[in-house]
């Protein structure tokens, strides 16, 4: 089955960089129209902009920290505004924790890297659910991390940010399926991105994320098509019925 896409609307956070640049090039290929917000890289969200553009479909750039509620309702409405409505929202914006223990955390830290990544999905849902019912189809993809699998320590910050995401979808998939409203999850590894690189050599020393190739499955880290696939098939027609599920890009782990 071909992937179609045509007529429908995307909101990519973090869609300029990285894993969201790649799902929303994907999603333009299939005849998807995005939005591409991003916090302060509007030269990277313009760039990839122009690509969609150059694919033949509308997009524009939206900036908005996706934690404050106030930012996120004046993007929603522009956006609305501007494509006419939203029939797919990725929550995609996320950033790193700083490797310290809990007892060690800095609780601004806690706080910062929790409400990017639970608090700014739980706003945009709040915000573009209601005319997604309006919609025929609306999907919802939450991008978490296969982190939520071993809660590995010096982690706590972005462990219970990603925990709290997941945990979102499952409530919305059951809320908002009797809509016709589809929420999944899709959970990547390490990802060859910039914050990938910096982990990478923070965690093992490696200037060369490519240097864990021979250990990764199937010979190489993952990249950001890999995950922008998964996102692909999720919010198309091709899947009917999947709702509720955590899809683990790992190779297998």
């Amino acid at each position: 089955m071909q992937i179609d896409l045509s007529g429908r609307v995307a909101l990519v956070t973090g869609g300029g960089r990285g894993i969201g640049r790649a799902i929303s090039l994907f999603l333009a290929e299939a005849g998807a129209d995005i939005a591409v917000n991003y916090r302060s890289d509007a030269d990277s969200a313009e760039e990839t902009a122009a690509e969609i553009r150059a694919l033949g479909r509308t997009a524009r750039t939206y900036a908005a920290a996706v934690e404050d509620f106030d930012q996120d309702a004046a993007m929603a409405e522009a956006v609305v505004r501007d494509f006419g409505g939203v029939d797919i929202l990725i929550n995609n914006a996320g950033i790193a924790s700083r490797g310290q223990s809990v007892a060690d955390t800095d609780p601004a830290e806690m706080e910062r890297v929790v409400r990017v990544h639970a608090f700014g999905p739980h706003y945009l849902c709040k915000l573009l659910i209601p005319q997604m019912r309006t919609r025929g189809r609306g999907d919802i993809i939450m991008i978490s991390s296969v982190a939520t699998m071993g809660m590995a320590a010096r982690g706590g910050p972005y462990n219970m940010g990603k925990a709290a995401m997941e945990a979102l979808a499952l409530t919305i998939a059951k809320e908002e399926r009797a809509h016709g409203i589809r929420c999944n999850i899709v959970a990547p590894s390490l990802t060859v991105t910039e914050m990938g690189k910096r982990l990478t050599k923070a965690t093992t020393g490696l200037a060369d994320i490519h240097e864990l190739d021979a250990r990764s499955p199937f010979g190489r880290v993952s990249t950001p098509e890999d995950v922008a696939a998964a996102v692909t098939w999720l919010v198309s027609s091709a899947n009917p019925y999947a709702n509720g599920q955590k899809v683990n890009i790992n190779g297998g782990g």
